[in-house]
């Protein structure tokens, strides 16, 4: 499968493989069954169960036209609006475990999400998905032009190793932190640190445990006369992190 490297706050490029077509084919797949069963739930209830027409002037197509839109307008920002709401995923997409991001390693935003849903008209809708396929299949990060525009992929996170199984530490019962300020990280900034550490320490990178340690100093706003070793400040800033957030196995 293809793989796209995403250079995180840490500065350190971490691999995320992207989403096939196939699975972004079933999320959409799924999300238009979706909205189907919206549109003929909610057309039912209005149009057969209270008849709303027997109160509308059928000859003012402006007022039938309003109607209708006003009921159908969920299904038009559906995608806008969940992946706004759920960081990047559809019900589609959460099924199906993929999820747009930016490629610049930072959080895919509002605006972001926006012009993915403004260049659908293209990719998608007017082109019945026809561009939206070969822009996938003919660019590097399988973007569609909504992807390139926004400077967003789409990744698979079926291969990903949970978040919890890379970040758990076992701490002894006494154990005292140290930094309180490391509850400024996310699950996500730890998984980074955790991951690339233990791979400098395997692999002798003195580069990056400095360049990891230097990070850490700046962002939680610690002084450099600590009496710590490089190696010393992550493993204590990792266990304070399990210890504040409850992750202690």
């Amino acid at each position: 499968m293809p793989q796209i490297a995403i250079n995180t706050s840490q500065n350190v490029n971490i691999l995320f493989t992207l989403a096939s077509i196939g699975d972004r084919a079933v999320a959409f797949f799924i999300d238009t069954v979706i909205k189907t069963a919206y549109l003929i739930i909610l057309y039912y209830i209005f149009f057969y169960r209270f008849n709303i027409l027997s109160v509308l002037d059928l000859h003012d197509p402006w007022s039938v036209g309003a109607v209708f839109l006003i009921l159908s307008f969920p299904t038009y920002i559906y995608t806008l609006a969940l992946e706004s709401l759920m960081e990047g995923q559809t019900i589609g997409k959460k099924i199906m475990k993929i999820k747009v991001i930016k490629i610049d390693g930072y959080q895919a935003g509002f605006g972001d999400f926006l012009i993915r849903w403004i260049f659908r008209l293209i990719d998608i809708d007017l082109t019945s998905g026809i561009v939206a396929v070969v822009s996938v299949l003919a660019t590097k990060d399988s973007q569609r032009l909504g992807g390139i525009a926004s400077g967003t992929a789409v990744i698979s996170l079926k291969n990903n190793v949970r978040i919890s199984n890379t970040i758990l530490e076992n701490l002894s019962q006494d154990y005292q932190p140290t930094f309180p300020q490391v509850i400024a990280f996310t699950d996500n900034d730890m998984r980074i640190i955790k991951d690339n550490f233990q791979k400098a320490l395997r692999t002798g990178d003195g580069l990056i445990i400095r360049k990891l340690s230097e990070k850490i100093q700046s962002t939680l706003n610690i002084g450099h006369t600590l009496q710590m070793t490089d190696q010393q400040l992550i493993k204590t800033v990792i266990r304070d992190f399990n210890y504040y957030t409850g992750r202690d196995a």
